[in-house]
This record gives C-alpha cells, sequence and structure tokens, in this order.
C-alpha cells in the first residue's frame, strides 16, 4: 500500500517571554543576556497502516442458560470466520462478556423480567488495510450483529514524530531570529529545550448494527490520514 508522508507546518502557540539582564553571559555560563522562550508544536501526517474495530454477537431468549448457549454457538462460528481470514491470534482479543436480563416496564406495576440478553466482544487489529472492507462483509455475513469502528492508526509512528519535532525546531529558531532582529540582536544559542505531550490525533469510531450481509457493493472505507504532533520549549538566548 502506498503511503504518502505529508508534514504540516508546525503551529506556533505560545510565545515570548524577554528579560534583558545585561549582554554576553558570566564567567559560569549562566546567561546574562535576553532570554526567549518559544512554544511551538510541530504536526506530520501520513495515511494509516492499522485498523482497529470490535465486533461481536448479541442474542436473547427467555432464560439466561438459552441466551448464553445461543451466543456461545454464534460465536464459535464468528470466531472461525476470523481465524479464516488471517487474521493472527494476537491480534484478537475477548474484550467484554456480558448477560443482562430484559425488564417489562407498565405503568403502576412491579417491573418484570421478560427475557436475558447475553453480549461477547472481540477487539480485532488489522494490519492489511486492502482487506479491511472484506473482512467487515465477511464479518456480517458470518452472523456478527453489531460492529464499532473502524479507527485507524500508524504501527510505527516514530520516524513520522523524528519529522514533527524537525519541523518544531526548524519553526522555533525561525521565530527565535525573527525576535532578535526585531531587537537589533542576534541568537547566541538554545539555553534549554523541553519535550511536551505528544501522540496521534484521534478519529472518531463508527458504531453500527449489523445484519447479513447481502449480494452488493462491498462496505465502503475512507482511511484518510492520521497525525501526530510534538510541542517543544524552548529557551533561547540573544545577545548584542
Amino acid at each position: 500500500m502506498h503511503s504518502a508522508l505529508k508534514l504540516f507546518s508546525a503551529g506556533l502557540l505560545a510565545g515570548f517571554v524577554a528579560f534583558t539582564t545585561g549582554c554576553g553571559s558570566d564567567d559560569t555560563g549562566h546567561p546574562s543576556g535576553t532570554l526567549i522562550s518559544i512554544s511551538v508544536q510541530g504536526e506530520a501526517s501520513q495515511a494509516p497502516d492499522t485498523a482497529h474495530l470490535s465486533t461481536g454477537i448479541v442474542t436473547e431468549a427467555a432464560n439466561s442458560n438459552d441466551a448464553m448457549r445461543a451466543n456461545a454457538e454464534q460465536m464459535d462460528k464468528l470466531m472461525q470466520a476470523i481465524k479464516k481470514a488471517g487474521i493472527p491470534d494476537k491480534d484478537v482479543q475477548t474484550s467484554g462478556i456480558s448477560l443482562n436480563p430484559r425488564y417489562d416496564y407498565q405503568p403502576n406495576r412491579e417491573r418484570e423480567i421478560v427475557g436475558y440478553q447475553a453480549r461477547n466482544t472481540v477487539s480485532i487489529t488489522l494490519r492489511k488495510l486492502d482487506e479491511l472492507s472484506n473482512v467487515i462483509d465477511t464479518l456480517a455475513a458470518e452472523g456478527a450483529n453489531q460492529l464499532h469502528g473502524p479507527s485507524f492508526s500508524i504501527a510505527e509512528p516514530e520516524p513520522l514524530l523524528a519529522e514533527a519535532r524537525n519541523k518544531a525546531l526548524q519553526q522555533a529558531q525561525a521565530r527565535a531570529a525573527s525576535y532578535a532582529e526585531s531587537l537589533g540582536t542576534k541568537v547566541r544559542r538554545i539555553v534549554s529545550i523541553s519535550e511536551g505531550g505528544q501522540g496521534g490525533m484521534p478519529r472518531p469510531m463508527a458504531r453500527m448494527e449489523m445484519a447479513a450481509a447481502q449480494d452488493g457493493p462491498s462496505t465502503p472505507i475512507a482511511r484518510g490520514e492520521s497525525s501526530v504532533s510534538v510541542n517543544l520549549e524552548l529557551l533561547f538566548e540573544l545577545e548584542k
């Protein structure tokens, strides 16, 4: 799958703190010139390479045992379908099993249990996005009646984070040089760099109730792009 990398211009957030304590540095190497604090955010983006879904079976019956038994039978078929789709065991994890009573609510009457609902859900990580549409259709055909997702991510974000970090640093240096020019000084050195929180920009996870797949077009999937960002706080020293 072709993955086109795109760098966004870093957002320049907070900005400018300057104070003068004289020019140059003292004998201890401590800053003694004008100090400027600059906060920047670098962002980079590329097409995602990993998808996450949650799928499962919901069954109902008059008593709890029947609800759980029917759920187990249908869930076994779904798990076999997941295995046949080529998804390795390490990428399939049970995320929830529940059994709840269903009540009949009538005015001026005590609520009454009329049945039970059983639910079994698994989380799936799919690393071959070209197969995503087919996997979703297969899950529906094999009886899955719940689907949450997909959400997308980048499996190895560090190279993209490095690009975002480099972009943020370049923007901070350019901003410091601009301040120095306006003040009639020059940038002497970077006193400190602090990196704040970072991470991917989330994509909303869709939720839908699924019925058995019918003959027709495959489920359409739009991958979009996933982004990461890096926040830097830099302290520059200026001098005459």
